[in-house]
């Protein structure tokens, strides 16, 4: 996702910043992230700039399954043998993965891991599993499989596995908006790898303007999206894929087959009151295809979106009101 603001700003520490103007970039959970934002002082910004990267830089630690001391990893490692303790913010998350799982009718589905782990879409040469090891990796999702007490979570079976890297980015996106506002930040963007939430208006007082990627030509916007106080998440097949067979398989996996998504949807873009909220959608949509995806989110209270096909651009029935341009 392509931030198109108007403003051109200038870096945090440098001795230019105009009219109380910030960006912060810099890498992390495996993208490019960028925090645009306003600021009274440097002294201020300067603040909020460390507390935001060591907000990250825990979360990362703590939630990536390729950190082998990171919380997750502890939890996968300890399928089928006994529980891990959590603490006060991984309570929340997964009550939150409750929530989003219950709301998707179980579209949603953080126990994944056993079937991202079979379809490897990072190897030089990716392969279509065997049936055999597609059942057995389902034999191993499920989300109400989980238990959890009031100080920890047991994955019951071993070779059950968590995965938030479908929703982590976006999780992380809502709770550095959260920061700012506890910080008195009163107008941000934050984009991490094209998952993105704003808070108040651009600096010139407009909406933020943020492009969407068009899936037939990568690199281009396909549409630009005026926000204010939303967030904005794209899911798609169209960047990372194989073909096997003559048929592509895209990374976006579906638990209830154990395959990738098929059909003629390119991608779903969803706006919605909370990045988490808007990942997740543009996810499931994708996976409920053009009509059934359409429905989904139009059933959700304050969310709005657009399915990608081959064919052309569906909308919701408001979704049209955040377009600024069409190409």
């Amino acid at each position: 996702m392509e931030i198109l603001g108007k403003v051109d700003f200038p870096p945090l520490a440098g001795p230019t910043c105009e009219k109380g103007r910030f960006r912060l970039a810099f890498h992390a959970m495996g993208t490019e992230c960028e925090i645009l934002y306003g600021a009274s002082s440097l002294k201020k910004a300067n603040e909020f700039r460390e507390a935001s990267l060591s907000w990250v830089r825990r979360f990362e630690d703590r939630y990536s399954r390729y950190k082998p001391e990171s919380l997750l990893s502890r939890i996968n490692d300890s399928a089928g043998k006994e529980f891990v303790p959590i603490e006060e913010e991984d309570a929340r998350l997964l009550d939150l993965c409750d929530s989003l799982h219950f709301q998707s009718k179980g579209v949603f589905d953080p126990s994944s891991l056993p079937l991202s782990l079979i379809w490897d879409f990072k190897s030089k040469n990716p392969a279509v599993p065997a049936q055999e090891a597609i059942l057995q990796a389902l034999n191993k999702v499920g989300w109400k499989k989980v238990v959890r007490d009031a100080g920890g979570v047991f994955l019951p079976e071993v070779g059950m596995g968590l995965d938030f890297g479908g929703f982590g980015k976006e999780y992380a996106v809502d709770r550095v908006v959260e920061l700012a506002e506890s910080m008195d930040v009163k107008s941000i963007l934050v984009n991490f790898g094209g998952d993105v939430r704003v808070m108040g208006s651009s600096p010139d007082g407009e909406p933020w303007r943020v492009g969407v990627e068009n899936p037939k030509q990568p690199g281009k916007p396909q549409f630009v999206l005026g926000l204010k106080d939303q967030a904005v998440a794209t899911s798609g097949n169209y960047r990372r894929f194989f073909e096997h067979a003559g048929k592509v398989y895209g990374h976006v996996l579906d638990h209830r087959t154990g395959f990738p998504c098929s059909g003629d949807c390119l991608s779903s873009t969803v706006v919605s009151r909370s990045c988490l909220e808007a990942g997740v959608l543009a996810t499931c949509s994708l996976l409920e295809f053009k009509e059934n995806g359409l429905r989904m989110l139009e059933g959700f209270f304050g969310a709005e979106g657009c399915v990608s096909t081959t064919s052309g651009l569906n909308w919701s029935k408001k979704f049209s009101e955040f377009v600024l341009a069409n190409e």
